[in-house]
């Protein structure tokens, strides 16, 4: 049963990057939990599986449609150690979080809010994304001249 779970493992994995988590839930229904624990510490010890790659990865690819704290929360979610996370914050997201607000904000919006509505809009979008407060409202109280320099 081992080999089984262990090349449906390697399935997941070519794929994409899992978190030790992830591969365990989805190799719950196909196993014992002393089984899946078995496997899933052969492959990190192997380093076929790897939480710091799976948060590297997965801040590299999101980090320019999200803030720090949604792609926090995702990889919370996701079962990968509040450690891991920092360090692929740190290390893969160069950009402010202003500055990455900004070009989410201009590809969806574009210009800037002409009334309360619209500003309230415009922050529930930006604070779905995971943009911090204070960097929602210094962005959408900057002027039209001031973004467009940067």
């Amino acid at each position: 049963m081992a080999a089984g779970l262990r090349e449906r493992a390697l399935r997941y994995l070519a794929q994409r990057e899992h978190s030790r988590a992830e591969l365990a839930r989805k190799l719950a229904g196909h196993g014992d939990a002393g089984e899946i624990a078995a496997v899933l510490d052969r492959l990190a010890e192997v380093e076929l599986q790897s939480d710091a790659r799976f948060a590297e990865s997965w801040v590299r690819n999101k980090a320019a449609r999200f803030g720090a704290a949604r792609l926090r929360h995702d990889l919370t979610s996701r079962g990968v150690a509040a450690e891991l996370i920092e360090a692929a914050l740190a290390h893969e997201a160069r950009d402010d979080d202003l500055e990455r607000a900004r070009q989410v904000w201009t590809a969806k919006f574009g210009c800037a809010p002409q009334d309360a509505r619209e500003w309230a809009r415009q922050a529930r979008f930006l604070q779905g994304r995971g943009f911090a407060a204070a960097v929602i409202c210094k962005l959408l109280k900057e002027t039209p001249d001031e973004s467009a320099e940067g």
